[in-house]
């Protein structure tokens, strides 16, 4: 029988019919093989390991060399057996090891998943030097061989020994296994489990996944035979691209398992009650799952696992309230009846669930899709891995309605308590469970202890982790308690027990001293990430920049995985005014996460120092699709975008802050702008500096007459800018100058009255908006009497605004800007009156008009006319004739329309 007919079965993990009676006469009556593929097929892995074959092959003679560490060891036997035989028998030795590790990969699963527990020795398997005592014990060996990145294993992890085995015949002796051609499958199963017990991502665990993926998708032939094989497949690697950061590949195998499984999964509204006393039905969010066509493309039901017993799975807990159901009641339930669903497509919902949960914000509309997920899976209890993952979900959501809380614990109490269980056999358990992302035991009680602490049972909660040894939870635990002196003294105790890199980190965490990181550096041979992170964190705290900046790069030089780490990084380049370092840093961050709005925005805050406005404009349109709600982005966009000079996407943002912030407008820093335009757009050209130094920057141009010089001072701060950005929107739309796209902003004319009119209903005591209002009408000067008479309109609320503030009148300067806007009004108004058919309204127009300037007129008198003297203050003289001309003006072109309508 050809090697492939057999790996197949064993990735399945059975036999269908018709392979058990072929089998049986071919497989498992091969001499060295055969036996064991039977009770891996049983589900006997333990008998698999006990085996005198296996027990031959890592036993030898008992020989060991004393400076040969585990991992060596192990790897020498294996290299030794696969190559001690005839070529003849190549292939059946090749099976030999497969079958050792795929048990060991099962058993590692069930010790630190599925349950239910077992015990071996290992004095069966190893020679007697290896287990002496003055050498490390084997679990300390198999965590130091496990350690990767710096990254070490959590430290309760079940017979890590199985772990390290199956890691030594996968990786290490995958070289002289050619005749498997599925064994790079069994790889990525296998890191998939070493990932979960680490701190944190392992590069070199990513680069191996690529790999393994990249290897099985050469046998494209066997994937598009075996369809429930190649949706278990793209399942698998949806898992792995979601565990290293890698969204848009993991979308791309889900949209591959979804075609091969035939099934159209949609998130729909269903007519039905929530409550006992619901009187109508309301629309209701539900998953509605349909299979296509006529259903011939749907799964191999032979092919596909056995469903487990209902009375073998955990206990589904019912709500038990006395108002809200336990399931939505549909009014028309037949119209969304779920089918049937083979094992993959649960798992297939399962996977569609967790890209999502992974691809959104944490929001309540978030929340209830996710639970219409969860509901569409429990309903049909079938396996162990796609129920337990579906719960412990559903769990975590309720654990913030009043409601569900407590069936939130109880049922996370309830997967706690099954691991003991032995009711089902850890075979069925493992049905489906590489295409699921179920938890490990001890997340599952760490999320049973941060229930409790959120109901607020904290001594409960500290029993918890300190047997789980999650001694950094323990210590906050500790500290909410107000025994903040036990925190240090737990730890210390935990030290005379074992030195640990961790247990010093978490004492430099207590401490807050940086000796105890240095110790964890040194005791982890210079390999500790956690080490240098956390001592970077420190100097961060004291702001202690450049030595921050030190210790992150020395932490990511071990590991470059690190999301966190990228960020902070880019943070401290900012503190530091390196702006090439943080852009580097905010790189690898939205790297490694696509969807981190504030690290999008932090690059657009290193590109725009860095002049290159157009990067920090696409890199704020994709912090904007990640947080589309956040004002401070907005606002940020909002500037880069009148910079660059995408005017259409200026008024947008406007329009979204209004959105956001009801009264958004800007008063104080349009004072700071000086605009000018000479033979370059001002927004193409302007540099950037903080508000201070725009404030002294514009007061020293006014000083020196240089208002109209060709730059300009933009804004760089976390203060509201709209009515600066107004002013250069109407500029632009005024002046038909060119946008980014090479169109002429005048065309833009009617979404900026659009804007104007939003803004000025709000603003409506607000002088400056009247004014950019009544120059986007022409300012009085266009060809169209009727933009006129809606100019001299915002002209004359602008000027009553202005009148009505306080203070404007003591200053000589600012009086005299007053004079000047309001000598304008008044020539517009001349205009407009001769222009207008009806003599009563030029009238009305005139009189009201000349009774403002009278009054500015009068008030400049008062306010500055020298008492000794009698003279008018002299920077207002030449303003104040100018009135009383305009005056006069204004009076005889009255009388003469007086005498018309007589």
């Amino acid at each position: 029988m050809p090697l492939l007919h057999v790996e197949i079965p064993v990735l399945r993990g059975f036999l269908t019919a018709g392979e058990a009676a072929e089998w049986k006469q071919d497989v498992f009556t091969a001499e060295e093989s055969g036996s064991l593929l039977k009770s891996l097929m049983e589900g006997d892995f333990k008998a698999v390991l006990l085996s005198s074959q296996v027990t031959k092959l890592l036993n030898g003679d008992g020989c060991y060399a004393e400076e040969e560490d585990m991992e060596g060891y192990l790897e020498k036997r294996i290299l030794l057996y696969l190559m001690g035989g005839s070529s003849d028998n190549q292939a059946n030795r090749e099976l030999v090891v497969l079958v050792l590790a795929v048990s060991c990969l099962h058993m590692f699963a069930q010790s630190n998943w599925t349950g239910p527990p077992f015990s071996f020795h290992l004095s069966d398997l190893l020679p007697p030097a290896l287990l002496s005592p003055q050498f490390q014990t084997l679990d300390e060996a198999a965590h130091s061989s496990l350690l990767l990145d710096g990254e070490s294993v959590y430290s309760l992890v079940a017979n890590p020994f199985l772990l390290l085995l199956a890691r030594v015949i996968l990786i290490k002796s995958a070289c002289k296994m050619d005749s498997l051609q599925l064994l790079p499958w069994w790889t990525l199963r296998y890191i998939k489990l070493h990932q979960q017990i680490l701190e944190a991502c392992s590069p070199q665990l990513l680069d191996l996944a690529q790999n393994s993926i990249d290897k099985v998708m050469r046998h494209q032939s066997v994937l598009s035979e075996q369809r429930n094989l190649a949706v278990q497949f793209h399942l698998e690697c949806v898992y792995t691209s979601l565990s290293y950061y890698q969204y848009q590949q993991a979308k791309e195998h889900i949209r591959k398992a979804q075609e091969l499984s035939g099934l159209n999964i949609n998130m729909t509204g269903a007519l039905g009650k929530r409550t006992r006393f619901q009187q109508k039905y309301l629309a209701q969010l539900i998953l509605e799952v349909k299979r296509r066509g006529d259903g011939s493309d749907q799964m191999d039901i032979e092919a596909s696992p056995t469903p487990t017993p209902q009375a073998s799975l955990p206990r589904d807990y019912n709500l038990s309230d006395d108002t809200m159901l336990d399931t939505i009641n549909l009014a028309e339930p037949d119209q969304y009846k779920l089918p049937e669903l083979a094992a993959e497509e649960q798992a297939l919902i399962l996977g569609i669930c967790t890209d999502f949960q992974k691809n959104n914000p944490v929001h309540k509309l978030t929340e209830e899709e996710l639970l219409a997920f969860t509901s569409c899976i429990l309903s049909q209890p079938k396996f162990w891995a796609v129920e337990v993952t579906a719960l412990c979900l559903r769990s975590k959501l309720e654990k913030e309605k009043s409601r569900c809380v407590e069936r939130a614990m109880m049922q996370t109490q309830v997967i706690v308590d099954y691991f003991e269980d032995t009711r089902c056999p850890g075979s069925e358990r493992l049905k489906i469970f590489y295409c699921c992302h179920a938890p490990p035991r001890w997340a599952v009680q760490k999320q049973l202890a941060s229930l409790l602490t959120d109901l607020g049972c904290t001594s409960s909660a500290l029993l918890m982790y300190e047997k789980l040894e999650l001694w950094e939870d323990a210590v906050i635990c500790y500290e909410r308690l107000g025994q903040h002196g036990k925190a240090e003294e737990i730890v210390r105790r935990e030290l005379e027990k074992k030195e640990t890199p961790s247990l010093y980190c978490l004492l430099g965490d207590i401490l807050r001293d940086h000796q105890h990181y240095d110790r964890a550096w040194e005791l982890s041979g210079r390999r500790s990430a956690r080490a240098m992170r956390s001592k970077a964190l420190l100097h961060l705290r004291n702001k202690e920049f450049q030595q921050c900046v030190d210790c992150f790069e020395q932490s990511l030089k071990t590991n470059t995985m690190q999301l966190g780490v990228w960020f902070s990084l880019g943070c401290a380049y900012l503190a530091l005014e390196g702006y090439d370092g943080a852009a580097k840093a905010f790189q690898r961050c939205v790297g490694l996460e696509p969807d981190n709005a504030e690290a999008w925005n932090n690059l657009s805050t290193a590109y725009i120092r860095l002049h290159m406005k157009n990067k920090a404009f696409r890199t704020l349109q994709e912090a904007l699709k990640c947080n589309y709600e956040n004002w401070q982005i907005w606002e940020n966009f909002i500037l880069v975008s009148t910079d660059v000079g995408d005017f259409a996407e200026a008024m947008k943002a406007y329009h979204r802050l209004m959105d956001l912030r009801e009264n958004y407008k800007d008063v104080q820093v349009s004072r700071w702008l000086a605009l000018a335009s000479r033979r370059t757009p001002a927004w193409r050209t302007a540099p950037w500096c903080t508000l201070g130094e725009a404030r002294k920057g514009w007061m020293r141009m006014r000083r020196r007459g240089e208002e109209s010089a060709a730059w300009r001072i933009h804004l760089c701060t976390g203060e509201n800018t709209g009515e600066q950005i107004l002013q250069v929107l109407v500029r632009a739309v005024v002046q038909n100058l060119t946008d980014i796209q090479g169109e002429q902003a005048g065309a833009l004319r009617p979404k900026l009255k659009e804007l104007l009119g939003r803004i000025s209903s709000r603003h409506s005591s607000d002088a400056e908006v009247w004014r950019q209002y009544a120059l986007l009408c022409g300012n009085g000067n266009s060809s169209d009497s009727e933009d006129n008479q809606k100019a001299l309109q915002f002209l004359s609320k602008a000027h009553r605004c202005e009148v009505q503030a306080g203070g404007w009148e003591k200053e000589p300067t600012v009086f005299k800007e007053v004079i000047a806007r309001a000598v304008h009004m008044g020539k517009v108004t001349l205009s407009c009156s001769e222009k207008k058919s009806n003599p009563a309204e030029a009238l009305q127009m005139l009189s009201s008009s000349r009774l403002s300037l009278r009054s500015l007129a009068t008030k400049a008198k008062q306010m500055h006319t020298d008492v000794a003297t009698g003279q008018l203050h002299a920077e207002l003289q030449e303003g104040v004739a100018d009135l009383e001309q305009l005056i006069t003006e204004l009076q005889e072109l009255s009388g003469k329309l007086r005498n018309q309508s007589q």
